[in-house]
């Protein structure tokens, strides 16, 4: 089994706040987020470009609504692999990975190998993601399903302050 690890710059104060305040709005201009943390422009800007190059940034994206794309249910699914071997869990990635109703997969400890976050339009979709799909991947045996009835919270942001 192999696990990706990305070394972690070290982050002072300053970094901290700028990846706090880019969660909050990714939009925000380079002026604004200057001023807000204490900086002139230019030094503002290279502390971003570092923290994106080193990977600390991963990204700018739009929240969109599930339901405005047709994919208003959650489903978590606990999937049970047959073997534990390095292959085995390279072709259940391999295969993963190309199902767009898949939003997360996770190896995981447990009772089970992976938990799979899935958005589909409604419940005839799940069936068929579940019985013509995921149960047809490498290596799966047996999965548990999760309906979600209500979203209490979802959040991709992570506190950066210390």
């Amino acid at each position: 089994m192999r696990i990706q690890r990305t070394p972690v710059a070290v982050l002072d104060k300053l970094d901290r706040h700028i990846l706090d305040l880019l969660q909050r709005d990714g939009r925000m201009s380079m002026t604004e987020l200057a001023e807000s943390v204490g900086l002139t422009v230019t030094p503002c800007i290279e502390r971003v470009k570092r923290l994106e190059r080193d990977g600390v940034i991963m990204g700018y994206h739009a929240r969109v609504s599930p339901q405005a794309l047709d994919a208003g249910l959650l489903v978590f699914v606990e999937v049970s692999m047959s073997s534990k071997s390095d292959r085995s869990f390279d072709d259940f990635r391999r295969e993963i990975l190309c199902i767009p109703q898949v939003q997360e997969c996770h190896l995981v400890s447990g009772d089970f190998d992976y938990l799979v976050k899935a958005r589909i339009k409604e419940i005839s979709q799940y069936r068929s993601l579940l019985g013509d799909i995921l149960l047809r991947l490498p290596g799966v045996t047996q999965t548990k399903s999760c309906v979600v009835m209500e979203e209490v919270k979802e959040t991709l942001f992570i506190t950066a302050q210390q």
